[in-house]
């Protein structure tokens, strides 16, 4: 099948770099873009296509770096607007292109936008920002922030309320506003202009709110609820989308990548943003797959249910089918770490265990994305204390249920497991001090096991979990059937064996998985008899199928192909 040039992304991996972690190159604890560049050539060792860059905006850092005071200066702790120069054309020089983080929902409230917006209410930008008066002493709605607590917060000196779906830092840009989208169409095009190829864009499902901004369903004993109905997906997101395109890209030569993150989308929506008619997005990120272990909120963990995490996968990949795309993701820097999540972390299970969740992950239809680390199994960090927790996020949640007088054993518990601080402690380069991460203490701890779990133990190591990812992206590269193929999921109640084949007319590919310590005998269908085994994750798997029953050893994958032709 051949694919139009345009479409590079479809056949990419991409690979997500969190600055603050990733590596450190001046001693000060933080991670920087001089040490980026410098394990440069690890990152394209493991063959991927593209690196989606976390933010490196100047930033005062009440969200580590998502809430942006200066959209076209890097901030000094990771380097200089040269260093991102040089950073960029490394990049290129090894065949790999950027991707940029962009966080255009909200500012931070030390953006120059912000200042002025608040400085009179009779001023240029303040209708750039959300501003209400009172209702009956109170906030103007009962909107919560996504960190807790409300979504508005007081300004004493204009004696208005401001819009915050994060944290109060966090001010909310007001889209329907043609000046505020003429600016964030102008700091986009002159980062393409400096090279980069494209962007991630944060929360962009949240631009265009609920005209009026009405009150959210009311819910007993709470003053402020999710309102996310009111501000995801709004009447005018298409608009400002399909217009972003149209004024930033249209124009211009080259290939890019945009990716919208976009929390309660569904299928019919994400179908109509990746829509290559439309002209808004190439993918969007959901979150639907990340709730199934979650309760009441994202801390309190029920457990996984392998079903339930198949199954939405699964609707994905079929309401994408014929129109639109996915995007493929286990780990970013707002998610506790897959192997510790649904995988098993204890050390017996953890290298077969990353393997089959990227197998999986991998083998379905859409763009891939890596997160630092993922590649070599990282695993969660053993939380113990509340003050080791450094996410602004986990700490207000924390701190609220100490207030309401909750369970805080039960808090930390969740936190330990779901924080966002899992996915943010140095990456494990080595096995000596602070990992190979920072000559001095790091801004957060290192996972104590990286005296065994790291880098240089894995990239020249042929069984190694690094060695697998490489296996599976080049399999990505080599068959089109991996890109183009229909995918068909197999024994969707099985609560432990995630199976699904990938076919075209000329060729079919059957994933089995066994995602638990027990051996299972899986039972075939007779027509993926001979099929050739392509990768497997355990030594003396099977170089065929030869029966209609496999058996899988515990945590075990395979890939088989049947039909040869063209593989796709």
């Amino acid at each position: 099948m051949t694919r139009p040039a345009s479409d590079w992304w479809k056949s990419a991996v991409v690979y997500q770099i969190y600055p603050r972690s990733f590596a450190d190159s001046n001693g000060d604890g933080i991670g920087d873009l001089a040490g980026i560049i410098g394990r440069l050539d690890y990152v394209r060792a493991l063959g991927v296509d593209v690196i989606w860059l976390s933010p490196v905006y100047r930033s005062p850092q009440a969200d580590n770096g998502y809430d942006i005071s200066d959209y076209r200066a890097v901030d000094p702790m990771f380097g200089t607007l040269a260093e991102f120069d040089a950073f960029l054309a490394r990049v290129h020089e090894l065949g790999m292109k950027l991707v940029m983080d962009l966080v255009v929902n909200h500012t931070s409230d030390q953006h120059p936008w912000f200042a002025e917006s608040r400085s009179t209410r009779v001023g240029s930008k303040r209708d750039w920002y959300f501003w209400r008066d009172a209702r009956d002493g109170a906030e103007p709605n009962n909107w919560g922030s996504l960190f807790g607590g409300s979504a508005w917060q007081w300004d004493q000196s204009t004696e208005q309320y401001y819009l915050h779906l994060f944290e109060r830092r966090q001010p909310d840009l007001d889209w329907t506003n043609p000046e505020v989208r003429a600016a964030v169409h102008d700091l986009m095009s002159w980062w393409l202009d400096r090279g980069v190829d494209g962007f991630r864009m944060d929360v962009i499902n949240f631009i265009s709110k609920a005209d009026g901004l009405p009150d959210a369903p009311g819910i007993p004993g709470q003053t402020f609820v999710n309102a996310i109905d009111r501000f995801a997906d709004g009447p005018h997101v298409h608009d400002y989308l399909a217009e972003m395109t149209r004024v930033v890209f249209a124009d211009r030569d080259g290939e890019f990548m945009t990716v919208g993150e976009m929390p309660a989308v569904t299928p019919d929506e994400a179908r109509l943003y990746t829509d290559p008619a439309r002209h808004e997005l190439n993918m969007v990120f959901q979150f639907e797959h990340m709730s199934v272990d979650q309760g009441a909120d994202k801390f309190d963990y029920v457990g996984l249910d392998l079903v339930a995490l198949k199954k939405s996968l699964h609707r994905w990949q079929i309401a994408l089918a014929e129109t639109g795309w996915n995007s493929l993701y286990w780990n970013n820097h707002d998610q506790p770490r897959v192997v510790s999540r649904f995988g098993d972390d204890h050390p017996d299970y953890w290298a077969a265990s990353a393997k089959v969740l990227a197998t999986v992950l991998h083998g379905m239809r859409g763009t891939p994305f890596v997160y630092q680390g993922e590649e070599l199994g990282m695993t969660n960090y053993p939380f113990r204390h509340p003050w080791e927790l450094q996410d602004i996020e986990s700490l207000n949640y924390y701190n609220g249920v100490l207030e309401a007088g909750g369970d805080t054993g039960a808090a930390l518990a969740g936190l330990t497991r779901m924080s966002r601080d899992n996915a943010r402690t140095p990456m494990q380069w080595d096995a000596g001090p602070h990992a190979g991460f920072s000559s001095s203490a790091p801004w957060m701890p290192v996972n104590p096991n990286h005296t065994w779990l790291n880098a240089e133990s894995q990239v020249c190591a042929a069984d190694s979990v690094f060695a697998h990812y490489q296996a599976l992206i080049h399999l990505r590269h080599r068959l089109p059937i991996l890109v183009d193929g229909d995918f068909t999921p197999l024994m969707a109640e099985d609560p432990q064996i995630w199976a699904y084949t990938r076919t075209t007319p000329t060729a079919g590919l059957v994933v089995l998985a066994n995602c638990g310590r027990d051996t299972r005998a899986v039972d075939v269908d007779p027509e993926w008899t001979g099929a050739t085994l392509l990768l497997g994750n355990l030594p003396n798997a099977e170089a065929s199928i030869t029966s209609t029953t496999v058996e899988l050893a515990p945590w075990e994958a395979r890939i088989y192909l049947a039909r040869p032709g063209s593989a796709g």
